[in-house]
């Protein structure tokens, strides 16, 4: 067991405890070979963990604790961890929803394994608050498809690699959880609308900040006792959002970033931070960059690398 307890209730509260992984041990040699793995480009695992050494130290100085899980596998585990090229994005694995973690179920194959050696892991740290088993009967659920708007409202897309069927499955556990609605969205499914993530992200307690097409897809919002339907700027306003619609944009680093605290985001250097700031709401934002191209290549961004466990509350 780990000394706390996971709490997390939206995507922009003060980040205390976050979950990562070190990049595997293996190189993708050149761009045959990533195509074939649905990479970007060739990768050099030595840059990669330089990246992640980057990413690392801008959390542990901003405050946050850094649990890396790979350092706590057994041997054996370790030997198949350390081949795994993908590991690093540990966001779809689980999700903290209030006090209670939800395992994920891998979309594709390639994944699975990392999958069954954190949630091992959390089994053991969190037997209060890890839901070991609610995964049994889902097909495939990765929470890069999850944002936690706030209390009350919990947004999921269901694409590539989040099924309807899986997350009819969590639904009730997510409103036992202490959440009132569930907003279910269905992106074109590519590469480069992967996971909701890749679409739309939590820029502040009011602000979403998303790509201009996802304002046509329209949201299946369900509570405990009904459902309705609702487009996604009138669902995101009644639950307090203003949307920046973002016509232009470089899909990962403009829109995969990380919030440490509601005054501060981290960002690739590869995103364009100015566009960001262009938001009257987002002007005064302390904006962090740090290097993470190299890991990049491999199709996420920073937040697909972190999962926050603790998040302190402003309420």
């Amino acid at each position: 067991m780990l000394a706390f307890e996971p709490n997390c209730w939206s995507e922009h509260d003060v980040l205390e405890t976050v979950l990562v992984c070190a990049p595997s041990m293996v190189s993708i040699p050149d761009i045959k070979t990533a195509e074939e793995v649905q990479w970007s480009a060739p990768v050099n695992y030595k840059k990669a963990h330089e990246n992640f050494l980057e990413l690392k130290a801008a959390l542990q100085n901003a405050g946050v604790q850094v649990i890396d899980y790979s350092a706590y596998l057994t041997k054996e585990d370790q030997q198949l961890s350390d081949q795994l090229i993908n590991r690093f994005f540990v966001r779809d694995l689980a999700c903290v929803f209030g006090n209670t973690i939800l395992p994920g179920e891998a979309g594709t194959s390639m994944r699975r394994p990392e999958y069954v050696q954190a949630h091992v892991l959390m089994d053991k740290w969190f037997p209060n608050s890890f839901r070991m088993h609610e995964n049994n009967y889902i097909k495939a659920l990765e929470y890069g498809d999850v944002l936690l708007l706030n209390r009350d409202a919990v947004w999921i897309n269901v694409g590539m690699r989040t099924s309807i069927e899986s997350v009819e499955q969590i639904k009730q556990s997510i409103f036992a959880a202490g959440f009132s609605e569930i907003g279910i969205i269905s992106l074109p499914r590519r590469t480069d609308t992967l996971h909701l993530d890749m679409n739309c992200n939590v820029a502040s307690k009011d602000v979403v900040v998303s790509k201009s097409f996802v304002r046509h897809f329209p949201i299946h919002v369900w509570t405990e006792r009904a459902s309705r339907y609702e487009m996604p700027e009138q669902f995101l306003n009644r639950h307090g959002f203003e949307v920046y619609w973002l016509e232009e944009y470089n899909t990962i680093p403009d829109i995969n970033f990380l919030n440490l605290n509601p005054e501060t985001i981290l960002i690739s250097k590869q995103a364009h931070k100015q566009r960001l700031r262009s938001h009257p709401k987002l002007q005064r934002k302390n904006i962090i960059e740090i290097e993470v191209t190299e890991l990049e290549k491999a199709g996420g961004g920073i937040r697909c690398m972190t999962l926050p466990l603790q998040r302190k509350s402003s309420m």
